[in-house]
């Protein structure tokens, strides 16, 4: 696979490359990979909000009043 990237893009993927140790490619995988786990986490904190919200609807608007 290619990857084509803009050149501040690239710049910067070389810097977080050189500061991890790792080459490009290395650098890329795991920039996805933590990416992919962040938003599995933000998408569980999301659910988990919202079935808080509504299992203590009425408790909340109580406490707003």
């Amino acid at each position: 696979m290619t990857l084509r990237l803009p050149e501040d893009v690239d710049r910067a993927l070389e810097l977080l490359a050189r500061d991890l140790g790792v080459s490009k490619h290395e650098a890329t995988v795991r920039a996805i990979k933590e990416a992919a786990e962040r938003r599995g986490r933000q998408r569980e904190i999301s659910e988990l909000s919202a079935e808080g919200m509504a299992r203590y609807e009425a408790l909340l608007k109580r406490l707003g009043e």
